[in-house]
């Protein structure tokens, strides 16, 4: 949604890319695929074809599962050999853990890099051997634990196990691993391990708070605290510079500036081309609004949805909510199409592929850090946003369209799912439905038309409940993420008819570039992630608690801006304000006339504030966020809803028909 007039290219979108049909095991066929690579595969005779590896009645050994979706392998200690094949993985859309520990597999270390969405891997006690590429763990940015201990490996310990961001344990005994220890500096890792290998060299200081015996059994180790110091050598002194008769020949010298100057022609040529074709759109694309150009996050990261008065019709006059999928994989599958050359995972608003896009007109929303968004008004009439991103290249291919299915699996009235997809190496876009009320962003600070008017008190209780109720579904069906958000922020609110929020730009933590996830996603600004590094499920509170401050006082946050200067310190600003007792003084003025509710809003600024808390340890979980939002009192006099209640009452009006809440009196969030 763009704070600013839009500005109309002719055409626009041409992005050509061709991306192959997709085919979808069923968990159990990705899994009695995998049997069949081994060589003893009579060792897993439940593995049945046919059956359900998930089923209540008749669970298959070694898997485990969560809300009927495999989430895990504990294959450890019963004598499998053989081959490991990969591929039939990366059907397991939830498959987190992979334990193969205390078996008889040999070979080199198998492709489970491919899996990135993985936790943790226990592979110690088998005969793995060979060098692990110095690159392999560059994407599996969601591992906690990795045993490796027990084999045969050799070569350098892989230097790409410093990019995981929350490794927490590190087992890598027992090996035959030569060459220095790299320097894992992260806090996070409590158990380390590399005793008796060849390593040499000292120890980096991030890892002698470990005990000397993880170090033990390398005697080309050195360190103080190996009582073995470390000898500086001499370094080799420095060639001389080539003078007198060492010149080359003049023509030797000719002849490389001539390869030199073709070369720089060619990139100045290249250069040129590129620099007139970037000019050319920065032209089309300056004249943005002054709210726009401040929180340009903001702007840029409103997808908004299409028409969606039939659907809120449809869903509010229905009075039987719709079943849950038996399948979350069938869901997905049935849905999913190739068009044209846009992988289609909604078919709500029509199936269109690329060149439906390409003929479209469009309307630039906004860039910013996340990417450019563009509103696209297909021929059938349906608007539609592109948001296109250089942002998300972490995942190849496979990993890639594992977390997108996974989040188009997402059924409810507050969630926005994507309608489609398009992957390119460099390039990836997601298609959702347009929104023309836009984003809460716009609505509280770049519009003084009938949308800001409308933002009553109970109007923005309404808004804060929803939010609070997408983040409990995020938190329930992406149990398994560290950041089932990692994104919230009022731009990515988007209201609908009636002021019904929808999230927008979650559970993309996975897939942003460790380069620039921290300038990226929002929850990256929390305390503890922008000084200590540290991220966890506590950031998405942070980020609850600032969309609560900043709707309750109406003030731009700093906290949005990436140099932190323009807005208000909102999150120490009412922090202040709460410790002199002056709570009505930070409060929207167009609010906090309402006296009726005075009490009311109070309550939910000190449960933002409780959001905000610097130390993660003293701030709210999410489960109890979201349990102190829902009972506040609704309307002014009116007995406070529990969330059970709510939920009932409001069951008919889910937006995908979706019953997957559970016991609101004990909302318990998945961590495997």
């Amino acid at each position: 949604m763009a704070i600013a007039p839009a500005i109309i290219l002719q055409p626009t979108l041409i992005i050509i890319v061709t991306l192959p049909a997709i085919y979808s095991m069923t968990e159990a066929e990705a899994l009695v695929s995998l049997k069949s690579s081994f060589s003893n595969p009579e060792l897993l005779d439940t593995w049945v074809p046919g059956s359900a590896p998930c089923s209540e009645e008749d669970q298959w050994e070694g898997v485990a599962c969560n809300n009927g979706v495999v989430t895990g392998l504990r294959l450890g200690g019963i004598g499998l050999a053989g081959e490991i094949h990969v591929d039939p993985l990366l059907e397991l859309k939830g498959l987190r853990t992979i334990s193969l520990n205390n078996n008889a597999f040999s070979g080199s270390m198998p492709e489970f890099h491919r899996i990135g969405f993985l936790k943790a891997l226990y592979l110690q006690g088998n005969k793995f051997s060979g060098d692990i590429p110095m690159d392999y763990f560059q994407r599996m940015r969601s591992l906690k634990k990795l045993w490796l201990a027990d084999n045969q490996f050799t070569g350098k310990i892989p230097s790409s196990l410093v990019e995981i961001p929350q490794l927490m344990e590190l087992h890598l005994e027992n090996n035959q691993f030569v060459g220095n220890i790299p320097d894992l500096s992260n806090p996070s890792l409590v158990k380390f391990n590399v005793s008796n290998n060849k390593l040499e060299g000292g120890i980096p200081a991030g890892l002698l708070r470990f005990n000397v015996s993880s170090f033990s059994g390398n005697s080309g180790l050195c360190d103080e605290k190996l009582g073995k110091s470390c000898e500086k050598t001499m370094e080799p002194p420095s060639p001389s510079p080539i003078v007198g008769d060492d010149v080359p020949s003049v023509p030797h010298r000719s002849s490389s500036f001539e390869v030199a100057g073709i070369i720089l022609a060619s990139v100045f040529l290249v250069s040129l081309v590129v620099f007139l074709i970037v000019r050319s759109r920065r032209k089309k694309e300056e004249n943005f609004g002054t709210v726009g150009q401040e929180a340009n996050e903001g702007s840029v990261e409103v997808q908004v949805t299409a028409p969606v008065k039939r659907d809120l019709d449809t869903a509010s006059t229905s009075s039987t909510p719709v079943k849950k999928s038996s399948s979350r994989r069938g869901c997905i599958s049935s849905q999913s199409k190739n068009a044209g050359e846009l992988v289609m995972v909604n078919n709500e608003k029509g199936v269109f592929g690329m060149p439906d896009l390409m003929r479209a007109a469009a309307e630039v929303l906004g860039n910013g850090s996340f990417g450019s968004s563009y509103k696209a008004v297909l021929a059938n009439g349906v608007a539609v946003v592109v948001k296109r991103t250089r942002e998300m290249n972490v995942l190849e291919k496979d990993d890639f369209d594992a977390e997108m299915r996974k989040l188009t699996m997402l059924k409810h009235w507050n969630i926005l799912t994507p309608l489609a997809y398009h992957f390119r190496k460099d390039e990836k876009l997601v298609i959702s439905e347009y929104v023309p009320r836009g984003s809460l962003l716009f609505s509280l600070h770049g519009d003084r038309g009938a949308s800001h008017v409308e933002l009553d008190w109970p109007a923005r209780l309404k808004i804060v409940r929803g939010i609070a109720q997408g983040m409990h579904y995020l938190y329930t069906v992406l149990g398994s993420s560290d950041l089932p958000h990692g994104n919230l922020k009022s731009s990515n609110v988007l209201l609908g008819p009636d002021n019904e929020p929808m999230l927008v730009d979650y559970g993309f933590s996975h897939m942003v570039n460790p380069s620039t996830i921290a300038q990226t996603l929002f929850a990256y600004k929390a305390p503890e992630a922008a000084q200590q590094g540290q991220v966890s499920r506590s950031c998405d509170v942070y980020c609850l608690g600032v969309v609560i401050i900043e709707i309750l006082t109406g003030r731009f946050p700093s906290q949005y801006l990436s140099n932190g200067k323009g807005g208000a310190d909102v999150v120490q600003w009412v922090e202040t304000a709460i410790s002199e007792g002056r709570e009505s003084e930070v409060l929207d003025p167009e609010i906090a006339g309402s006296r009726n509710w005075l009490g009311e809003m109070e309550q939910l600024l000190h449960i933002g504030a409780a959001c905000t808390e610097s130390n993660p340890q003293w701030r709210l979980d999410m489960a109890e966020a979201v349990r102190r939002i829902m009972e506040i009192k609704f309307e002014g006099g009116h007995e406070s809803r529990s969330f059970a209640d709510s939920h009932h009452g409001e069951q008919s009006q889910r937006r995908h028909g979706t019953n997957s809440f559970g016991s609101w009196d004990n909302i318990e969030y998945g961590s495997s």
